[in-house]
């Protein structure tokens, strides 16, 4: 993922959203030679969620801005994704990353860990970053601030600013299900620290245990346990307690009991919306979107930060070899295949794991996952989670 030679002279570049995605392109932009000034809502950037799966594509990013040791120092390596069905106990997720050591792997790891790696790449460059400055719009090339400032002008507007982007003309379908997410330290158990283990009752219940490493600052490995639930029941979940919560998760999936039992209180678990769309054009006249700017999608593939990074390394390197709105074009059609491939993945896969249907549980466990261990099925679930299905960055990556 080397980016081509720089073709533009020195641009004036304003990033809205100091997260995965907008610390990442601040950091490859400036690299190249720009003046770059990133804006945050919040008075210290931070990050927002729990646990996730930064796979080999994302981490080749991570790496070309200079953060992946520390990822990888802080993450812990995922080798396998295994899921079963508890009312028969029956496999109905087998992938493996590489089966032999030293291979490819994804890396869990909590989002405050990989803010942490990034962050501090991103602080290492020349890159004026201004907290406490909430993007509400822009004014052509400048961008009006939330206390009434309008910086600029820039050439350019990067809008990292996420799904709840005001620069964002993305109008996405929201799901019907969501999950809410903790962390708790990895108790005593019998689970691979390697694996995500994943328990289903048909599509209606979900219940996950993600080793995710360690926090900056503290010794102890951590999990990302998430239970998916209908998106507008979070408030009867909560209602109801977490004494009624635990005994269903752990009558349904034993093993989780060690996890379960370290939440004592609903606030250590937090609601995680998912809406589903892609901008067709992520790009205006000195305007571009990336990571969930510009498309969004359920997190069922693992793939959301990876989208983000990936977004990243191709604009930086569209940036590289084309000027103005010709680099826009070039980013968008890098990135085209890659993200509609995933995209409609997602929109197939999700709902045989959280949805109401009867009938899509049943194809899941007794059609599709049998076909998915005959080969050359196990190749092409490693190339899925890999991230490497189709190039990430099209054309781009040819040059």
């Amino acid at each position: 993922m080397k980016q081509g030679k720089q073709v533009q002279g020195r641009q004036n570049i304003a990033i809205a959203g100091a997260g995965i995605g907008g610390l990442t392109v601040a950091a490859l932009l400036a690299d190249q030679g720009h003046r770059v000034s990133v804006f945050d809502q919040f008075d210290n950037p931070k990050p927002v969620g729990s646990g996730l799966v930064i796979q080999p594509v994302g981490q080749a990013v991570l790496d070309q801005i200079g953060a992946g040791d520390r990822a990888r120092a802080l993450g812990n390596p995922i080798k396998r994704m295994l899921g079963h069905e508890v009312d028969h106990g029956r496999k109905v997720l087998n992938v493996w990353y590489d089966r032999a050591d030293g291979g490819r792997y994804g890396l869990g790891i909590h989002r405050a860990s990989l803010f942490d790696a990034i962050h501090a790449a991103a602080s290492a460059r020349d890159i004026a970053i201004h907290p406490g400055s909430r993007v509400t719009g822009r004014d052509r090339q400048y961008l009006l601030l939330a206390n009434g400032d309008k910086p600029g002008p820039f050439d350019l507007i990067i809008d990292a600013a996420g799904a709840q982007s005001p620069l964002s003309p993305l109008n996405a379908r929201a799901l019907p299900y969501g999950a809410i997410w903790g962390t708790v330290d990895w108790p005593d158990t019998d689970l691979p620290l390697t694996q995500l283990t994943q328990a289903y009752r048909k599509a209606d219940r979900m219940i996950g245990a993600l080793p995710i490493g360690k926090l900056p600052g503290d010794d102890r490995q951590k999990a990302a346990i998430f239970w998916s639930i209908p998106r507008d029941t979070y408030a009867k979940w909560e209602q109801a307690g977490l004494e009624v919560w635990k005994a269903e998760a752990t009558a349904l999936w034993p093993a989780f009991a060690p996890f379960a039992e370290q939440i004592t209180n609903p606030a250590q678990m937090t609601m995680a919306r998912y809406s589903h769309g892609t901008m067709r054009q992520p790009w205006s006249p000195g305007l571009v979107h990336i990571g969930d700017a510009a498309h969004r999608a359920s997190p069922q593939l693992g793939q959301g930060a990876n989208m983000a990074l990936l977004d990243a390394m191709a604009l930086a390197t569209a940036l590289g070899q084309a000027e103005g709105d010709a680099a826009l074009a070039l980013y968008s059609k890098a990135r085209r295949w890659h993200v509609m491939a995933y995209q409609v993945m997602s929109a197939v896969f999700t709902p045989q794991y959280q949805s109401d249907s009867r009938w899509l549980p049943v194809l899941r466990d007794r059609v599709l996952y049998p076909i998915s261990q005959i080969p050359p099925g196990p190749k092409l679930l490693t190339a899925i989670v890999c991230g490497t299905m189709l190039s990430p960055l099209g054309r781009l990556s040819q040059k």
